[in-house]
């Protein structure tokens, strides 16, 4: 999964929610520098990649996508699930997404000393261009998976892939809809278990 349904799985605890953003670049027992909430993140987000990659249904998903990204198929369905539970934010939460968002970047900025270096620097992009909330359109998507091209100097052509969004775009949108109710089940009863 990608950034908004990490920090969506990681419950109303801002530093669980922290610690879920930011563990990609944080290598393996790293983690233990951080303090204990974060580090709950940081765990809870490897529980969640871990699930992600062996559900059938997000393999099914990427399926569509490998003959012409390869590997990077799971990366760009990530991005694609985290459209979904944008675009249906509603089905999920009580709390409009703008504000649901603009608290996430307010705690990002009040806990600043506790952030990853890596974090520190993609924030100001991430706030400026509003990630969280361009993963509501086709268009935002579009953008957001040029940019990620760009990073590979343009190797994964994740730039086209809102293509194949568009044309498989029911299907898509009910492999995430059936696969996030089990991710949702699964995550939590992970935050359950770090709370005992």
């Amino acid at each position: 999964m990608n950034f908004l349904a990490h920090i969506y799985l990681s419950g109303d605890n801002d530093l669980i929610k922290i610690g879920n953003f930011m563990a990609d670049g944080i290598r393996g027992k790293q983690f233990k520098n951080y303090p204990l909430e974060v580090q709950k993140g940081i765990v809870l987000h490897r529980a969640i990649d871990t699930f992600t990659d062996a559900h059938p249904v997000f393999r099914q998903s990427t399926k569509k996508l490998h003959s012409r990204y390869h590997h990077y198929a799971g990366v760009i369905v990530d991005v694609f699930y985290d459209h979904f539970l944008a675009k249906n934010w509603v089905n999920y939460s009580a709390e409009d997404l703008d504000d649901y968002v603009a608290a996430f970047y307010q705690s990002l900025s009040d806990n600043i000393p506790i952030l990853s270096e890596r974090t520190i620097t993609i924030m100001p992009y991430m706030i400026q261009q509003n990630w969280l909330l361009s993963y509501q359109t086709i268009e935002g998507i579009d953008k957001i998976l040029t940019q990620m091209d760009s990073r590979t100097k343009n190797q994964s052509k994740m730039r086209f892939a809102s293509e194949e969004l568009t044309e498989f775009y029911t299907e898509f949108e009910q492999d995430f809809t059936l696969f996030f109710e089990d991710l949702r089940a699964h995550a939590k009863q992970k935050l359950m278990e770090q709370l005992i």
